[in-house]
């Protein structure tokens, strides 16, 4: 049984797998946690489809030839606020190195909202 990147415990198939294959996220928590175990798995299709398209950058630079392979390190999500009907924001921190080179912590509070029944990311607010 594969676990789930996003660190629920679950198996990835049980957790994110269900959203990469269509399944609308339940939350903008779980669209966040779809979202870091999508960077992980290098599902770019998955990220632009999640991607509010007001926002969403024309390059995502995950298959950018000849760059240093990122590797995801773990996700700890820090809170879940609905601020609306149809918005909410997750913080968390995501642990990444870029080729042999020291862990990153990127701790980020990032905005969602909800459009025909689906959660996008918005933008980010980097802490």
């Amino acid at each position: 049984m594969n676990p789930c990147p996003c660190g629920t415990g679950r198996t990835y198939a049980l957790c994110c797998g269900r959203y990469h294959t269509g399944e609308a996220a339940p939350d903008a928590e779980a669209l966040m946690r779809s979202r870091y175990s999508a960077f992980v798995t290098g599902n770019a299709d998955y990220l632009r489809a999640t991607w509010h398209p007001d926002t969403r950058p024309a390059d995502l630079g995950l298959d950018a030839a000849g760059s240093p392979r990122t590797t995801w390190l773990g996700l700890s999500v820090k809170s879940h606020r609905v601020t609306g009907p149809e918005t909410a924001e997750v913080e968390f921190v995501a642990r990444y190195r870029v080729g042999g080179g020291s862990a990153v912590r990127l701790h980020e509070r990032s905005r969602f909202v909800r459009i025909d029944g689906r959660w996008l990311y918005v933008d980010d607010e980097h802490r």
